[in-house]
């Protein structure tokens, strides 16, 4: 088989080493891809978001199967365009994707087929929000732009003045661009947060491993929220019991939601949950596979990802019997210092030539300069997995490695999995 992976950070840098372990592959190409994925595919130079240059170059090289990583390109109907040519393709339908790419679109959709979902106000016009606000303790609510943000849309003001500032900078000054021009406002929830990913063909779910993501920039959750500064599963936080709840009581009404309105989802369908007082909440929805929690999850997957793959986009899951490795994985992103505000690109990289065993080292923002040195092409950087037995020995294997990778500026955080010890 051929096939084309569509991105180029540390999640297709997973999806590619994994893919690559399949003995039905022969070749694979990645648009645009990294330095990490240049050691195991061919490297396209094609941005992730051109559908018609994807679309073209897949025709051209008769690809197999296409696997797409982020985002924006399910929002701009990637998956649509291919199937309409006979391409097999690994991704949600435009509008089923919308769950991601509008967050008032998704609370519509899980409101309306009763998932537990904190409730929330629409707004786009400045005064509207803050009349709102003027009569809501703002440290209760949680301001979320309803447009792609790539993991920087949501913000838990400390008080009036902060959330003031938070709305004027997305509504009136347009930080985010057309992601912020309008805004949800919702409740703010209390409870341990997780990410549940399930593999799904619109009508059979298998769920992966539970993961913890670290949002925050900084230890103990201070900061500025991000794309993902690490994670780490199975979290053991989810008992069996939630997460059969979880399924029941938020992904199958969703699917069942996006069945009723005639939306094909193939794929991996993600759910921010928030584990309450009063049971599991869905915090939110995405299209894809979670980025670092695709590094942490994929080197889980026992069974061959391809298969699993192709079960989803033949809409035969349910006849494949998905294994996972009984191990635990950390993985521990390491950013620029100017990041989430800034890139910081060109600084040379230096990796030891060897890392622990059960150390993977996936790349994200890396590139090979003009005189063949590993360079950051900035914000996130590296992504170091280590899987082993249980969690304090993962977590001690993936930060002895982080001390055997150099950047200028280098930026990590040290409690990657920690709260977690005292749930395992």
């Amino acid at each position: 088989m051929h096939i084309l992976v569509v991105g180029g950070g540390g999640r297709e840098h997973a999806l590619v080493w994994k893919l690559a372990q399949s003995p039905r592959v022969k070749r694979i190409s990645v648009a645009p891809g990294n330095a990490g994925t240049a050691a195991l595919a061919e490297n396209v130079d094609i941005d992730a978001t051109d559908v018609v240059s994807l679309l073209e170059y897949a025709d051209s090289e008769r690809i197999d199967l296409t696997v797409v990583g982020p985002e924006e390109p399910l929002a701009k109907g990637l998956v649509d365009q291919f199937e309409a040519v006979g391409l097999p393709i690994f991704g949600p339908h435009r509008q089923a994707a919308m769950i991601e790419s509008s967050k008032s679109y998704a609370k519509h959709l899980m409101i309306t087929n009763g998932v537990p979902t904190p409730s929330y106000e629409v707004f786009s016009q400045l005064w509207d929000a803050l009349d709102y606000l003027s009569h809501h303790p703002a440290h209760e609510l949680v301001i979320k732009a309803d447009g792609l943000a790539r993991g920087k849309g949501v913000f838990l003001p400390r008080g009036e003045a902060d959330a003031h500032g938070i709305l004027q900078s997305l509504l009136e000054r347009d930080s985010l661009g057309p992601a912020g021009r309008q805004v949800l406002i919702e409740k703010r929830l209390s409870g341990e947060e997780v990410s549940i990913m399930a593999f799904t063909d619109g009508r059979t779910i298998t769920m992966m491993p539970p993961v913890h993501d670290h949002k925050r920039l900084y230890d103990k959750g201070r900061g500025p929220n991000t794309g993902g500064m690490g994670a780490y599963t199975p979290a053991p936080i989810l008992s069996a019991e939630m997460a059969k709840r979880v399924q029941q009581e938020i992904i199958k009404p969703v699917l069942h939601g996006l069945q009723t309105e005639r939306c094909c989802f193939r794929g991996v369908l993600y759910v921010g949950v928030v584990l309450t007082s009063d049971g599991p909440k869905a915090l939110e929805l995405n299209t894809r596979l979670g980025d670092p929690g695709a590094q942490a999850v994929l080197p889980l997957l026992k069974t061959d990802l391809v298969d699993v793959i192709e079960a989803c986009v033949m809409g035969n899951l349910n006849l494949l019997d998905i294994e996972w490795y009984n191990r635990v994985s950390v993985t521990v992103v390491m950013a620029t210092e100017g990041y989430p505000e800034r890139r910081d690109p060109g600084i040379p990289i230096v990796c030891a030539p060897t890392l622990p065993d059960g150390v993977h080292l996936f790349h994200a923002g890396t590139a090979i300069n003009e005189r063949g040195e590993l360079v950051t092409t900035g914000g996130r950087v590296l992504n170091i997995t280590a899987v082993a037995k249980d969690l304090p020995t993962a977590i001690r294997q993936a930060y002895t490695a982080t001390r055997r990778v150099h950047f200028d500026g280098a930026h990590y955080r040290l409690d990657i999995g920690e709260r977690a010890l005292r749930w395992a």
